[in-house]
């Protein structure tokens, strides 16, 4: 499904998201900005967030749970104070960071020959082991496509080359990524 979204939904979205983290961070309401139709719908998203260029959160769901403006408010409390990788997000911190959403299609069942470095995020599967990696990373790491397969499985906790064993099960899916340094 090839999907986009409006320049004033991505900047709803990215004014939603810091709303959510600075009202939490500065124990207050929030006042959020008011949702367009389009973003009422379900879609998978992940709310990223860095700091000088490096990865400070990363939360999301791959597949649809809520509205989508719903989702974002929840994951970008998520990323902020949840992530198990990282320290709560401090409020010295809230003016550095820089707030990047990836709006997810729905998935499709692939072939490692058919994974385009840039366009395509993975999820591994076999077993009950499973890793994703959204589109952004492989081009963000310099990695070709075996090494975007290689680190996906690692990601899942599997060899690296379990990209080429039948019973991995590979989807693919694709992005809308937008954040507050590219607006």
């Amino acid at each position: 499904m090839e999907f986009s979204l409006t320049d004033n939904e991505k900047q709803i979205l990215l004014a939603t998201a810091r709303e959510s983290i600075s009202s939490k961070l500065e124990n207050r309401n929030p006042d959020y900005p008011k949702a367009e139709k389009g973003l009422l719908e379900p879609l998978g998203s992940f709310v990223t967030l860095h700091i000088d260029g490096k990865l400070r959160g990363c939360i999301g769901h791959m597949l649809p749970v809520r509205a989508l403006i719903e989702d974002i408010k929840i994951l970008a409390k998520e990323s902020a104070f949840h992530d198990p990788r990282f320290p709560t997000l401090s409020l010295k911190e809230l003016e550095q960071i820089d707030i990047e959403i990836s709006v997810l299609s729905p998935l499709t069942i692939s072939s490692p020959d058919k994974i385009i470095v840039g366009k395509h995020g993975i999820i591994m599967k076999n077993g009950y082991n499973s890793g994703v990696l959204l589109p952004q990373v492989p081009t963000e790491q310099g990695w070709n496509r075996e090494e975007f397969l290689s680190n996906t499985c690692r990601k899942a906790g599997m060899q690296n080359d379990c990209w080429k064993d039948p019973n991995t099960q590979i989807e693919t899916f694709t992005a809308v990524i937008f954040g507050e340094k590219q607006t």
